[in-house]
């Protein structure tokens, strides 16, 4: 574990004074059980580095450590020396970094830019619900860097560019916009659906549909006008969608945008004797690769690859970014590492700051969906469904909250619901969506985590008192002895780590554990309180009282903290 809080810092000083290691390079870990310490070191780095074994050195580390502010004492058992916190002196600055919003470490990554390229729909087709993964993914990794103080540019890379624009200008061609409803992307979709039905009975269709890709390449106004038109229609319904999700992109830029620097990037490639030509197609070779990566077809049309090569130049050349993250199903890894490797044969060292974010199906009732047949569900529809299911299962929950209460918070859990689900696993595994886990207030959901923190905010409107940063100082964190308030404290102590591991492994996995973890040790320290009356939080003794509700208040803070670097929102209500 990294030195994200004054805690591990101080383990990591001691630790340095003691072997003469520098500070930044040693490595603080949470103790593995908690009777054993808080924090630990492994001994072996630094034995290594003495001429001495392990057991010896982290003997010497622990006689020579004197209590600090935050630490109270060091013993050794075998290599490792084990830390305990001084805990009313740690209690204090945990609340206090929680309340203010600091458990964070946001100057991680001041200076630098991330560039994420994610959801990124084609046009003219639905926001479907399998386009869920990449849009939360990406946006919970936005939300995850700007925490650490990076530069995001969030980038929604819209397909609209290639041949199956084509088909659909070729389909409106053929059959025109439809008589009896608006134009709208249902419409849309409905023409290239019918257009690929009968490219089974007409193969000609598709050379149709490549003839009219051509136009629009060549700047046919008839050609671009429609596609203009087309793109407008699928803009606005997208933004409709994301708003509900809570996500504002900071550059919409399609593959279209790169239309212009296409021939120069062919031209690039041929002058360094890159490009070859296989069946009349342009192709480049690639070391290890048993097919070719495709740049350009033989009737001239380019492929997206050729488009990706001016992408990646263009946000090289405009961010000149730490980190550039492409949040793209698992199905297209051939097409990364096929274009980082063209990338580095161009000569542009930067592509090892590129990286894939590769990510698993997900499936609604067992079945993957997808739009070539029309067997699609709607982003929108589960969004809708979500937050209809959830509005019932808070009123059972909650008979007395009132009506306008229920309608400002249903949307919130219910899209928050499906967002954490299609982040709680490990971003590669496929993710089976099933309703009632979704929305329960318990168990591994994102309404449960939204329960806890609304659970707080209910504790403190009953307590008729809000906790402040300022009010620490009349807190005496001394009252707080029981081992379940320690394991909360423990808990608080690892969300800066966890937002750290988050970014560097692109896992937002690893935040949605960490707040189970946080709702579940706070759940168990209230309940014990309905055993015992000298355990609740709002007990008779004023001053554990204050003490208990200063904890919670920043429970309360870190799991809002926590569900906002997920992009999904925290009601104190529920």
């Amino acid at each position: 574990m990294a030195q994200h809080t004054p805690l591990h810092r101080s383990v990591a000083d001691a630790v340095a004074a003691a072997t003469g290691s520098p500070a930044a390079d040693i490595k603080v870990d949470t103790a593995p059980k908690a009777e054993m310490g808080d924090l630990a070191v492994a001994a072996f780095p630094y034995a290594k580095a003495l001429g001495k074994k392990p057991n010896e050195v982290a003997a010497e580390i622990a006689a020579a450590f004197r209590p600090t502010g935050l630490l109270a004492s060091a013993s050794a058992t075998g290599p490792f020396v084990n830390f305990r916190a001084d805990r009313a002196t740690t209690l204090r600055w945990l609340v206090d970094a929680a309340l203010r919003d600091r458990l964070i470490p946001r100057d991680l990554g001041e200076g630098r830019t991330i560039c994420i390229d994610y959801s990124s729909p084609n046009i003219s087709k639905h926001l479907a619900y399998h386009h869920i993964r990449s849009t939360v993914i990406g946006h919970a990794l936005a939300q995850i860097f700007r925490a650490l103080g990076y530069r995001v540019v969030g980038i929604n890379h819209l397909g609209d560019w290639g041949t199956t624009h084509g088909m659909l200008l070729a389909a409106w061609a053929l059959w025109g916009p439809p008589a009896d409803r608006e134009l709208d992307i249902t419409a849309l979709n409905d023409l290239y659906v019918r257009f690929r039905e009968a490219m089974k009975q007409n193969p000609d269709l598709e050379n149709q549909g490549r003839m009219w890709f051509k136009r629009l390449e060549d700047g046919d106004a008839e050609a671009r006008a429609l596609w203009q038109r087309f793109r407008d229609i699928s803009l606005a319904e997208y933004e409709a969608v994301y708003v509900r999700l809570g996500i504002k992109f900071d550059e919409v830029r399609g593959e279209s945008a790169y239309e212009p620097d296409l021939a120069r990037v062919m031209k690039e490639l041929r002058e360094k004797n890159l490009v070859t030509t296989s069946d009349g197609a342009q192709v480049v070779e690639l070391e290890g690769e048993k097919t070719p990566i495709l740049l350009q077809t033989r009737d001239g049309t380019t492929l997206y690859a050729t488009r990706d090569v001016a992408a990646a130049e263009y946000r090289w050349g405009t961010y000149h970014f730490e980190r550039s993250l492409y949040v793209v199903d698992r199905g297209q890894a051939l097409h990364f590492r096929q274009l980082f490797k063209l990338l580095g044969r161009m000569g542009h060292d930067w592509v090892a700051r590129c990286q894939h974010v590769p990510f698993g199906l997900v499936r609604l009732g067992g079945k993957k969906t997808g739009t070539r047949t029309g067997n699609v569900v709607l982003l929108r529809d589960v969004l809708d469904e979500a937050e209809r299911d959830v509005r019932e299962v808070i009123a059972q929950v909650n008979a007395d909250l009132p009506a306008e209460t229920l309608d400002r918070v249903a949307p919130i859990v219910g899209t928050g619901a499906v967002m954490f689900a299609n982040l709680v696993s490990q971003r590669e595994k496929d993710v089976d969506f099933e309703w009632e886990k979704v929305i329960a207030l318990s168990g591994d959901s994102g309404p449960y985590v939204q329960y806890s923190h609304a659970r707080c905010a209910s504790i403190m409107r009953r307590a008729g008192e809000r906790i402040a940063p300022s009010d620490l100082e009349t807190v005496d964190f001394g009252k707080l002895t029981h081992d379940a308030e320690w394991a909360v404290a423990r808990r608080l102590l690892e969300l800066p780590d966890a937002a750290v591991r988050a970014s560097e492994s692109c896992e937002p996995h690893i935040v949605c554990h960490y707040l189970l973890q946080l709702a579940g040790d706070f759940s168990y320290w209230y309940t014990l309180g309905n055993g015992d009356a000298s355990l609740r939080v709002l007990c008779e003794d004023p001053a554990t009282r204050r003490a208990r509700l200063a904890l919670v208040a920043a429970v309360q803070a870190a799991l809002a903290t926590g569900l906002a670097l997920l992009g999904i929102g925290a009601p104190e209500q529920m």
